[in-house]
């Protein structure tokens, strides 16, 4: 209640925002040779997320809106055939996405964080309140 904006607002137009948001830090670690951008476990949280989030479905496995984004189609193709509360419906849809440069700022298989999203995209999409007990896994 305190927050004087909506989700729904927020999540406009992510496909143009995530590149700057988590693609910069995730190639500051593949620069640095201390740092491995397979140890980042948030930000692939939140891109499988988002993912998740495109499916349309909330996490009582009920149809929601999702907000406007110039690549709300091309993405929803991409996406298309899987089903929440379905995981074996996951047949690789998301290697597209995850590759994609343009929309990371880099090839998330480069950056060793494809397996990782795909993997947390799987554990929210297992069925009713996966997003849930997803979150309380990895922000324990």
């Amino acid at each position: 209640p305190f927050m004087p904006d909506t989700p729904q607002r927020i999540a406009t137009d992510t496909s143009q925002k995530v590149g700057i948001r988590f693609g910069e830090t995730i190639k500051s670690y593949m620069k640095r040779s201390d740092l491995d951008s397979s140890d980042l476990t948030f930000i692939p949280l939140a891109l499988a997320g988002w993912l998740r989030y495109l499916l349309a479905v909330d996490d009582n496995l009920e149809p929601m809106n999702v907000s406007s984004d110039p690549m709300l189609e091309e993405l929803g193709k991409t996406l298309e055939g899987i089903k929440v509360g379905e995981v074996d419906s996951y047949k690789g849809q998301l290697k597209a996405i995850l590759s994609n440069p343009n929309l990371f700022g880099v090839d998330l298989n480069e950056a060793k964080l494809a397996d990782k999203v795909e993997g947390m995209f799987l554990e929210l999409i297992a069925g009713k309140g996966a997003v849930r007990e997803t979150l309380k896994k990895y922000l324990a």
